[in-house]
C-alpha cells in the first residue's frame, strides 16, 4: 500500500537516510586528494574503487577482507586501495545544506526521529562519533549490522518493528526513488529527496513543522 499526504493523519515521526540526505558522500572526495591526474581519477574511481565494490561494505564484509581482493586484482594500486579503510572519514566531506538545522529544527518539535542506512558496520560508529546530530536519533537501522540493505523489504519491515511504527505513521526520506518505493510498501509515507527547503515544505505541510 502506498500513502499520500491525504492519508497521513497520523504521521509522528521521521525516519532519515543518511547519506544523500543528512551528509553528502562518495570516495572521490578521499581520492580527489591522492589523484592530481583527473583522467586518472576518473579511471581509477570507475575501476578499482568502484561504488559497486564499496557496496559490499554496506552488505557487512570486513573491510580487510575486501580490501585485500581488490588489492590481488589491482596489485599496482595497492597504496591507495589501501588507505580506503583508514581515511573513510575523508570520503564524508560534510552535511548536505540546511538538514543538520531542519534535524535540529524537528527534534526541537519533539518529533521522534529514527535513521535506516545502507552503511559498513565498521565505518558507521567512527562517522558517528563525528556527527552530533545523531544525537537526536532514537534508533538507526545500519544495513551492515543486519547484513540487509535498502531496497531490500525486509529492512523496511525490519524498521517498523524496531521503532515501534504503524502503517502511515512515519515519513521515510531517501535520494533513491526505489528506496522510497520498498520503504511505501511496508507502510512509511515516502519522501524522494532533493533539497533541504523543499523537504522542509513537506514537513509543514504534514504538520510536523510550523
Amino acid at each position: 500500500m502506498t500513502f499520500d499526504g491525504s492519508a497521513t493523519t497520523g504521521l509522528r515521526s521521521v525516519v532519515f537516510d543518511v547519506g544523500g540526505v543528512l551528509y553528502d558522500w562518495h570516495p572521490r572526495h578521499l581520492y580527489k586528494k591522492l589523484i592530481d591526474d583527473p583522467e586518472r581519477l576518473e579511471w581509477f574511481l570507475a575501476n578499482v574503487v568502484t561504488l559497486e565494490w564499496h557496496f559490499q561494505h554496506d552488505k557487512g564484509r570486513p573491510c580487510a577482507e575486501t580490501t585485500a581482493e581488490l588489492i590481488e586484482r589491482f596489485p599496482d594500486h595497492g597504496d591507495l586501495i589501501a588507505v580506503y579503510d583508514e581515511r573513510w572519514l575523508e570520503t564524508v566531506p560534510g552535511p548536505i545544506p540546511g538538514m543538520i538545522e531542519l534535524v535540529d529544527e524537528l527534534a526541537a518539535a519533539g518529533v521522534p526521529l529514527y535513521a535506516i542506512t545502507n552503511f559498513s558496520h565498521e565505518f558507521f560508529p567512527r562517522f558517528k562519533a563525528t556527527a552530533p546530530v545523531f544525537r537526536h536519533f532514537l534508533d538507526i537501522v545500519v544495513s551492515g549490522d543486519e547484513q540487509l540493505v535498502k531496497p531490500d523489504p525486509r529492512i523496511f519491515d525490519l524498521a517498523m518493528q524496531r521503532f515501534s511504527l504503524g502503517p502511515g505513521e512515519a515519513l521515510f526520506i531517501d535520494d533513491r526513488a526505489d528506496n522510497v518505493t520498498a520503504s511505501e510498501a511496508a507502510g512509511f509515507v515516502g519522501h524522494v529527496f532533493t533539497t533541504a527547503e523543499s523537504l522542509r515544505q513537506r514537513l509543514v505541510g504534514f504538520g510536523l513543522l510550523s
